[in-house]
């Protein structure tokens, strides 16, 4: 049998799952740091980042800065600009990494697969025909076809999409 290796998914497995809100920690991090942290975008009252622990290349998430577990909790305007910048994200990757489609969702609770559950935010996932196999199933991993630091660069040459109308 042959063996992938996935080691960046070590640190995730091995971290301890209540730690703080790491999406907190991001926005309060300084600017200097948003490339390490995979930050691709800073918003009036969102983020985009790209997912640390992706499920495929160009798992992209969009949060807002305010930390709240729930869609509710959130501002009109915080809700517009989480919808638009989810709108513009799409077209950041379609322009990028040519997907062909997208699952985009929000887990909300422990039982709906929410890994974070007290901030709220958007999975917006590229998808391509044939990107699901066995290995998820059979193996529990996942492959991806590309290192997080070349898709964070691939996205950032692009970048500009998500600054259209920031106000």
């Amino acid at each position: 049998m042959e063996k992938i290796w996935a080691p960046w998914r070590i640190e995730y497995i091995k971290q301890p799952k209540d730690q703080g809100c790491f999406i907190c920690d991001m926005i309060k991090a300084p600017e200097s740091e948003d490339k390490k942290n995979l930050l691709l975008y800073r918003g009036k009252k969102a983020i985009v980042l790209l997912n640390k622990y992706p499920y495929i290349t160009g798992h992209l998430m969009i949060a807002p800065l305010k930390h709240c577990p729930n869609l509710a909790d959130l501002s009109e305007e915080e809700g517009r600009e989480i919808w638009n910048l989810t709108t513009k994200a799409i077209e950041l990757l379609k322009v990028t990494i040519h997907p062909q489609g997208f699952n985009v969702g929000i887990n909300l609770g422990k039982v709906a697969g929410a890994g974070l559950r007290t901030h709220v935010h958007v999975h917006i996932v590229p998808r391509w025909g044939g990107d699901t196999n066995f290995m998820p199933v059979v193996a529990n991993t996942r492959v991806l076809s590309q290192a997080l630091e070349e898709t964070y660069e691939e996205l950032m040459k692009k970048i500009t999409i998500l600054y259209a109308d920031k106000k």
